[in-house]
């Protein structure tokens, strides 16, 4: 069970309605360094498991998938990803 984090000076009655990721986005951008850490940290902690690749792979079953991977990109089976495409489609 992951615990909620309390931000300085954050007021649990707000709430965020009707605000666009961009907004969220600027809104965060104003806190101060450590703040943004806390928060970028609590975000990540959210996530199950965005890149759904076990943890507890071995190195010959990383190295298998990483050729299969590989293998797929360049037969044009699956299309590689910017980081910018990446980010967008993780934010819908």
């Amino acid at each position: 069970m992951r615990k909620k984090r309390d931000f300085p000076g954050s007021n649990p009655q707000l709430e965020c309605v009707g605000m666009s990721i961009d907004q969220i986005a600027a809104e965060a951008l104003r806190l101060p360094p450590r703040e943004r850490a806390l928060l970028a940290e609590s975000l990540w902690e959210s996530l199950e498991d965005p890149f759904k690749a076990p943890g507890d792979m071995d190195d010959k079953s990383a190295l298998s998938l990483a050729i299969e991977r590989e293998r797929q990109m360049e037969s044009g089976e699956v299309k590689p990803l910017s980081h910018e495409q990446l980010m967008a489609k993780l934010r819908r």
